[in-house]
């Protein structure tokens, strides 16, 4: 039996929102890293978190793709 559905809203309290988004940003990034290694794909992944600050991942050296965007912003 699979997991039920989660009702998606903001998480009120502040310390749990930032919790959670450090466990997702830390999936995402492990199924990005894994989606470059078992595929062979160039992946680059730029997560913002709600301060501005940016986390990122890239798979080759496109390295400069990503420095571009964040300079952008």
């Amino acid at each position: 039996m699979g997991r039920g559905k989660v009702e998606l809203k903001m998480i009120e309290n502040k310390i749990n929102r930032q919790v959670t988004f450090a466990k997702r940003r830390k999936g995402l990034l492990k199924k990005a890293h894994e989606l470059s290694v078992l595929c062979d794909a160039e992946v680059a992944l730029i997560i913002f978190s709600n301060r501005g600050k940016p986390y990122e991942l890239c798979s080759s050296s496109r390295y400069s793709y990503i420095q571009f965007y964040l300079y952008m912003f």
